[in-house]
């Protein structure tokens, strides 16, 4: 939910980072200590025009993080469920990150940045943000319960994109998500069935704030789908959280047109069945179903929170030898937050059909 490796088979992105990491194994558990260069501040090439050089150090963006884990891997779980034994892992983590200075005239696409970036563009930043994230899994024989949830907050003193010009006010942030799944069924059994559940805090300011324009100065409007939710000097603050848009619960709404949950919470059932059994393959039938609503009737293009409900169909062949397919559907009925009132129009169904192959290794 907080963060991805990218590695699942519909994944289209993941987390990296320049890194300085120790991790060690001790009392079974893994303890983890990072230093991240998240950003470099602005950089200009050498003259041979290969390496770069960062020449406001100042402006750099750096986190330090710890971690501590409980896990174990699929065949230890695996091991372990055919021995009739409960599993129970889990994990913290706590972040910091800062940012003292910044040079806004080298990412506003409003201003066309000076030919040399000198003292006179640096403007002040304070950026102090603070992410404390909680993980932890129970399975049984024939039974899993996941969960994860994470509290972020973040100020940042001096919110000001103009050198020179300060506001007396500062931007904070206390952001908050909570994802939890379930299923009850064994892995490649005839029958299985859950219910997952996620929420992410929201922003009374119009739009989702999902993928804000970088160096956006336009505040949003009633009626906009998207849009900073954090616009000095008439809006200071930014309580949208935001799942990692590798973290999929739907094929269509939060997937293609808000691009992530945030500023929602939504209620996800599903079942499947196994169809046939090739002993090292099967194929196997699923449905999910999506009923979403937005935290703020104000963060929706038509006022209204909910956003509608939403069916995922999947037909699926998986083989032990790491092949898969699948051919997956999925119908979105809108609900009113979808509309346009303005213009008096009503959101229609959506349709989506995809086939998936893969190879996993």
């Amino acid at each position: 939910m907080l963060g991805n490796g990218g590695d699942c088979a519909d994944c289209d992105s993941g987390d990296a980072a320049d890194r300085i990491a120790f991790a060690t194994a001790a009392a079974s558990h893994i303890f983890a200590v990072a230093y991240d260069f998240s950003a470099s501040g602005h950089v200009v090439n050498r003259a041979d025009q290969v390496r770069s050089v960062d020449i406001e150090p100042s402006a750099a963006v750096r986190t330090v993080s710890v971690a501590v884990l409980n896990w174990r891997d699929e065949a230890a779980r695996r091991r372990r469920a055919k021995a009739g034994k409960a599993t129970l892992e889990y994990g913290a983590m706590y972040a910091r990150r800062w940012q003292n200075n910044d040079i806004p005239a080298t990412y506003l696409p409003v201003v066309a940045g000076p030919e040399v970036i000198d003292a006179g563009q640096v403007v002040g930043r304070g950026l102090n943000a603070n992410v404390l994230d909680f993980w932890s899994r129970f399975s049984l024989p024939g039974f899993r319960l996941e969960i994860e949830g994470a509290y972020s907050t973040a100020s940042f003193e001096q919110a000001s994109l103009i050198p020179g010009l300060e506001m007396r006010q500062k931007v904070e942030a206390r952001q908050y998500g909570a994802a939890l799944e379930s299923e009850v069924g064994e892995e490649h059994g005839l029958l299985g069935a859950g219910l997952d559940l996620g929420y992410a805090s929201g922003d009374d300011a119009p739009g989702f704030g999902a993928r804000p324009p970088l160096g956006s100065l336009t505040a949003p409007q009633p009626g906009d789908l998207d849009g900073p939710q954090g616009t000095p000097p008439y809006d200071f603050r930014v309580d949208n959280f935001r799942f990692h848009p590798d973290y999929r619960v739907d094929r269509i709404l939060f997937r293609e047109i808000i691009g992530t949950v945030t500023d929602a919470v939504y209620l996800r059932p599903h079942v499947r069945l196994r169809l046939l059994d090739f002993g090292t393959a099967r194929l196997q039938a699923s449905l999910t179903g999506i009923a979403s609503f937005a935290n703020y009737a104000s963060s929706t293009p038509g006022g209204e929170k909910y956003l509608g409900f939403e069916l995922n169909p999947t037909l699926a062949y998986t083989s032990d030898d790491g092949f898969g397919a699948a051919f997956e559907h999925a119908v979105l009925f809108p609900g009113a937050g979808l509309n346009n009132p303005d213009l008096g129009l009503t959101a229609k169904p959506a349709q989506l059909y995809r086939l998936r192959l893969s190879f996993g290794f």
